[in-house]
């Protein structure tokens, strides 16, 4: 194969691409130049995966890189109908953030249930206030996205003694972890159920608002619902009024809407409702490992080889196989 050209999107910090030294030109766009490399690129990766701008300039016609990576689980950022309807293979980073994230939750969920922010705020105060604080173990959870990032959340609350529902978006039997994987249409019968609400689903059209006032309504007043999926899965005004209205009993949320969330957004100041700045799979070492990532695929590209953690772009996410 001739020397390609790698098109790298973003530069903050820049990744580590040693090892393609002397078999691709890279060549790194920021989001003014990014519309006129594409059609010069033969492979993407979007490093920056904030971004809307490879959605936006895609190509509507040939040539387009015929391989684009990008440094996320989620690809709604990148998904255009003239990507989607493209011949060009898109992959993600699925395998990088599933632990960090899944003990993120585990870390809200206990933090949570043993009051810590009310034991810090009665520390700062100086104040000896004894409390009941609630038992982990017997409790249930449901599990909103049946793929690696959700797995990862139920298995880990499971060690904590939490039973957990996974909800996927098709019902499956025999799973050789979770027995049945519940179909989204099962969701609402699940909710009341529940203790812990947690959503990792990817955006789709499907799923884009799937938790709105209807929803908070279904679960119960002392239920906690956690967000470490995308923001628009929540439509974010019910959550707030849900939260306030003690319809539930708190929240956490690690993805917004809007990122980074404006300093005047009342979100910040809502009693009961955590916030965090999309940093739920972000631990030390993290750009490393999506770089490593990304040049173990950039091997067998170059060879010609089946590329890893190929999404269905009609989907929006990996297939569970």
């Amino acid at each position: 194969m001739s020397e390609q050209v790698l098109l790298v999107f973003g530069t903050d910090p820049t990744p580590k691409l040693d090892r393609i030294a002397g078999r691709a030109r890279v060549v790194f766009a920021d989001e003014q130049s990014l519309p006129g490399l594409l059609p010069t690129a033969d492979a993407l990766l979007v490093w920056d995966f904030t971004s809307d701008a490879v959605r936006d300039a895609w190509p509507s016609e040939s040539p387009h890189p015929r391989w684009v990576h990008t440094a996320s689980a989620g690809v709604d950022r990148l998904l255009s109908p003239e990507l989607t309807g493209s011949d060009t293979v898109l992959t993600n980073a699925r395998g990088v953030f599933e632990q960090p994230i899944a003990e993120y939750v585990a870390g809200l969920v206990i933090a949570m249930a043993k009051d810590f922010s009310g034991t810090w705020e009665l520390q700062r105060q100086r104040r000896w206030k004894h409390r009941e604080t609630m038992r982990l173990a017997g409790t249930k959870a449901v599990v909103v996205g049946s793929g690696p990032i959700g797995r990862a959340i139920a298995r880990t609350l499971a060690a904590l003694g939490v039973e957990a529902d996974l909800v996927g978006r098709t019902e499956r039997s025999g799973d050789p972890e979770f027995g049945t994987v519940h179909g989204s249409a099962a969701l609402s019968g699940l909710l009341p159920s529940a203790d812990w609400v947690v959503c990792a689903a990817p955006l789709t059209e499907d799923t884009r608002g799937m938790f709105d006032t209807s929803a908070f309504a279904r679960m119960k007043s002392s239920a906690r619902f956690i967000n470490v999926g995308r923001g628009p899965l929540v439509v974010e005004k019910d959550l707030v009024d849900a939260v306030l209205k003690r319809t539930i009993g708190g929240a956490a949320l690690d993805v917004f809407e809007n990122e980074p969330l404006a300093a005047d957004d009342r979100i910040w100041d809502v009693p009961g409702l955590f916030v965090s700045p999309h940093m739920s799979g972000d631990t030390v070492g993290w750009r490393d490992a999506l770089s490593e990532q990304f040049l173990d695929n950039f091997d067998r590209w170059v060879a010609d080889e089946p590329l890893l953690n190929v999404v269905d772009k009609k989907l929006g996410y990996v297939p569970v196989t």
